[in-house]
């Protein structure tokens, strides 16, 4: 992760679910527009979806009241999100015969990071004509495979 390209980062901690399950849905995201990744979350089924949506949110309105910024959310994209693990609570569960079990109930801390897209720059001069193929041409290749016969 460079710092430099950063343009907003937020995080949410202690949320009530597993890394591992948070992780699949941050997945979903990666490297995608930030409007296209909300489209995403937003018809997601799992219920971990609306708590990244808001720390997306968060991460968009952190990074426009960034110095630097030039103002087109458009331009933004996720560049990083992951989800560490956070403290797990232990509970105990009866079980038969007077025995208990451990539940472990976790939690997770969810960090999306949202950078601006760099702008394109074309380069000016000939433009290269997509019908011209580079390499060996047809012909050539077609005199090399009779040669061999």
């Amino acid at each position: 992760m460079a710092t430099s390209e950063t343009a907003g980062r937020a995080t949410a901690r202690y949320i009530r679910t597993s890394a591992q399950k948070a992780g699949l849905v941050l997945a979903l995201i990666r490297g995608k527009d930030v409007n296209r990744a909300l489209a995403t979350l937003k018809y997601t089924r799992k219920a971990i979806a609306d708590d990244i949506a808001k720390v997306l949110r968060s991460a968009i309105a952190n990074a426009q009241n960034k110095e630097g910024f030039s103002g087109d959310v458009d331009r933004l994209y996720v560049s990083a999100c992951f989800a560490n693990q956070g403290p797990s609570a232990k509970r105990v569960r009866p079980a038969p015969m007077g025995r208990a079990f451990r539940v472990l109930k976790r939690t997770a801390h969810l960090t999306v990071q949202v950078a601006e897209r760099p702008e394109k720059v074309v380069a000016v001069g000939r433009a290269r004509d997509p019908s011209v193929r580079s390499g060996r041409n047809r012909r050539t290749k077609r005199r090399s495979d009779q040669v061999k016969e």
